[in-house]
């Protein structure tokens, strides 16, 4: 009978473990002295997020808040919360070359070197061309709003390379990054 409840033992074992770790890197990444620090713990701290973000993106439930945010919220920010981070994890995950957000690209030739078609290939051709999309974040804690800009590649062909720092950038992209998928994980947490 406990097993037809949700969340199960299984995923409430999961879920904490995820979630403890999210917000412990969460926390961490919005301390001013985390910038400080030396570029590849940062960009490990901010690829950890985004595995853990993009593991939980398999849950059910928080599927069903990515679906009602495309009727509810402004547009493209469903797709950015699911398509654009998957495609930040996959492309840190599957391309595991570089020591810095900077130093992270993919060109169609790279994205495609065992099989076209795949996840990152799909999204890039997508978006291609796609207008910017811009964002602003209050930090209450700071008293200070934060601009930024989520720019799609002009191009993707076999001989452009195309940088994950000019899609987002890495300071107040990464932590607008990590403000949407805490809204979006928070959505599953019984604050009572």
């Amino acid at each position: 009978m406990d097993e037809d409840l949700r969340p199960n033992l299984a995923e409430r074992e999961f879920l904490n473990l995820a979630y403890n770790s999210f917000h412990d890197i969460f926390e961490e990444i919005f301390e001013d002295s985390f910038w400080n620090k030396e570029a590849y713990y940062r960009f490990s701290k901010v690829r950890d997020a985004f595995a853990i973000y993009v593991e939980l993106l398999n849950y059910e439930p928080i599927k069903y808040v990515i679906e009602e945010m495309k009727k509810q919220r402004p547009p493209m920010e469903s797709e950015i919360g699911s398509e654009l981070f998957k495609f930040v994890r996959n492309l840190l995950a599957h391309f595991p070359f570089f020591n810095s957000w900077d130093e992270v690209w993919i060109s169609e030739v790279l994205c495609n070197w065992l099989k076209q078609g795949q996840s990152i290939d799909r999204f890039l051709k997508k978006y291609v061309g796609y207008k910017e999309i811009k964002y602003r974040l209050w930090e209450a804690s700071k008293k200070e709003m934060t601009y930024l800009s989520i720019n799609f590649p002009v191009q993707y062909t076999e001989n452009t390379k195309i940088y994950l720092k000019d899609i987002l950038n890495e300071t107040e992209g990464i932590r607008f990054s990590l403000v949407l998928m805490k809204q979006i994980m928070d959505t599953q947490i019984n604050k009572e």
